[in-house]
């Protein structure tokens, strides 16, 4: 993928849409996914993963990724403004139900899976844990560490939030296979679908011609002790593939040329 600048970007047209270079973050990732599908199109930001990131603090109020910009108004980085900003930008292929009882299903399973204390963050409190727990750790995560609410409390807590999420997920697939659908809510694809697909790779990632992320990614995000490994069920695995078979093209796109 060819990344612009910053300082390329601020003057740009259109939709800019801020990624961690060289790596397939579940939040930014899910957002290329929504846009693509959706026929949006973006100029592709850098962000540096950890890095300082300056030029995007001055232009954005934040240092992470994903963030988007659309013409001159201002910055989104939530899970949620993204989404909606997406909807705006295109009525059609709607992701979010216009009928109030589906859009609260869509949206309520979507925070589940990409929102505070959702199943992304419990896994990335996970991720972090080898070297929070180390007797010097390394800068960069204790920086991250502090940025999520990083602690051996909610390290302890997290598998017991996942399970419980996982589980929710897994039910709601049973119940939506029983009337008949593939889908998390309702009879068409929709975000929830988009937010799970990506997000399961935090704990089986798809495989390196898929997802040619870096060696030092791919085992920091894959599950080695069983209870964590048990939330990808066999159902949600296979409704993970299914939507990259029918919906998300491969293989990712986001190392950078």
């Amino acid at each position: 993928m060819r990344y612009f600048s910053v300082e390329e970007a601020i003057h740009a047209p259109g939709l800019r849409l801020v990624l961690t270079a060289g790596v397939p973050g579940p939040w930014g990732e899910a957002a290329k996914a929504i846009f693509a599908f959706k026929r949006i199109a973006y100029t592709p930001i850098l962000q540096q993963g950890g890095g300082d990131n300056d030029a995007l603090q001055k232009w954005t109020g934040q240092t992470s990724a994903p963030v988007a910009v659309y013409e001159d108004f201002p910055p989104v980085c939530h899970w949620f403004d993204l989404l909606m900003l997406a909807e705006r930008l295109s009525r059609e292929r709607r992701l979010v139900p216009e009928d109030c009882s589906a859009r609260i299903d869509v949206l309520g399973v979507s925070a589940l899976i990409a929102g505070a204390d959702g199943f992304g963050w419990q896994r990335r409190l996970q991720i972090l844990a080898p070297m929070l727990l180390l007797d010097e750790p390394p800068d960069i995560a204790v920086r991250l560490g502090l940025k999520y609410g990083w602690s051996k409390q909610t390290y302890a807590s997290a598998i017991d939030r996942l399970q419980a999420i996982s589980a929710e997920l897994d039910d709601r697939m049973l119940r939506q296979q029983d009337i008949g659908s593939d889908f998390m809510v309702g009879h068409t694809v929709t975000a929830a679908d988009f937010y799970w697909a990506n997000f399961a790779g935090m704990l089986k990632p798809l495989g390196p011609n898929d997802n040619p992320m870096p060696d030092y990614m791919r085992t920091a995000y894959t599950a080695v002790d069983e209870a964590t490994r048990d939330c990808l069920t066999p159902r949600l695995e296979a409704h993970r593939d299914r939507m990259y078979q029918e919906f998300i093209s491969l293989p990712l796109d986001f190392l950078q040329e």
